[in-house]
């Protein structure tokens, strides 16, 4: 029973995922028509939270406005022992919630880990990556990317502070918008990251620059995951192939995992087991 409720819940995320394929239809096809819509909305589209996570906030200083961010605490987690954490980077139109849940979760507690999921500013930041506009139109607020980034980056240290993180073994991962924002941070805050982890990333506007991205974490020692499926409507399998023969070119510690009968929802909890596999192999270098 609780497989099927899984399977379900991770299938469920796919209708999001098409529903979101209709707004980066403009971006990944120059031809298609530009639709008429309004701003993407600052508040996350709602999902039943998994009861064992929390639900927590804080004062964002950079604006005085107060935002959110989602954390689990595995049971094995103790202040006497340095513990990994994984920063968890949500979709497009979601929140942290969207990917911190259920199978996340499952493993996190089996593995001893904590996970936090920042809002990354509003629900389509893109973490400091290069920001799509739904619809076309300019960027609002003009420092959204900043914004996005800053919070990341803010929640990662407060949860520093709170527990006693093993920075040897702090990962970054990230689906479709989140996918992108892990490539892009886990190339700018190299002395932060053990091990990256992209699940089908959006990162179409990062396309023409990805050796630079991926040779910046080959030279700091940073292993890749990307984990895609055959079937995404929403990041075509043909964008992220060429992601995965990047890392080939370069000779870089990397692994790519094509799930042939997965979309852009049920990538999300089929990948899962082999990222966090891919995570305990790969603590930072200096401390194998």
């Amino acid at each position: 029973m609780k497989n099927l409720r899984k399977s379900f819940l991770f299938r469920s995320l796919s209708v999001t995922g098409l529903l979101l394929a209709l707004t980066l239809i403009p971006f990944a096809s120059a031809q298609a028509p530009q639709p008429k819509r309004g701003p993407m909305p600052k508040q996350p589209m709602q999902i039943k939270p998994d009861p064992r996570v929390e639900q927590r906030s804080y004062r964002f200083e950079a604006t005085g406005e107060t935002l959110g961010y989602v954390l689990y605490v595995s049971s094995k987690v103790s202040p006497a022992k340095k513990n990994p954490l994984i920063v968890a980077l949500h979709g497009l139109g979601g929140d942290g919630n969207f990917l911190l849940r259920d199978r996340v979760v499952d493993l996190a507690e089996e593995g001893g880990y904590i996970v936090v999921a920042p809002l990354g500013y509003n629900v389509a930041g893109w973490y400091g990556s290069p920001v799509i506009v739904m619809g076309g139109g300019s960027v609002e607020p003009p420092n959204l990317a900043e914004l996005s980034e800053k919070d990341v980056m803010t929640v990662l240290g407060m949860i520093r502070k709170e527990f006693n993180v093993d920075p040897e073994r702090t990962y970054l991962m990230g689906h479709s918008m989140g996918g992108a924002g892990a490539l892009f941070l886990g190339a700018k805050h190299l002395s932060d990251w053990a091990a990256v982890a992209a699940i089908a990333p959006a990162a179409f506007l990062m396309q023409e620059k990805q050796k630079d991205y991926l040779g910046r974490m080959q030279k700091a020692g940073i292993p890749v995951m990307i984990v895609q499926g055959a079937k995404d409507p929403v990041v075509p399998a043909t964008n992220t192939r060429t992601w995965a023969d990047a890392m080939k070119e370069l000779g870089m510690e990397h692994a790519y995992i094509e799930h042939p009968e997965g979309d852009h929802g049920t990538v999300i909890g089929d990948g899962m087991p082999a990222i966090f596999e891919f995570f305990a192999r790969h603590p930072k270098a200096a401390a194998k």
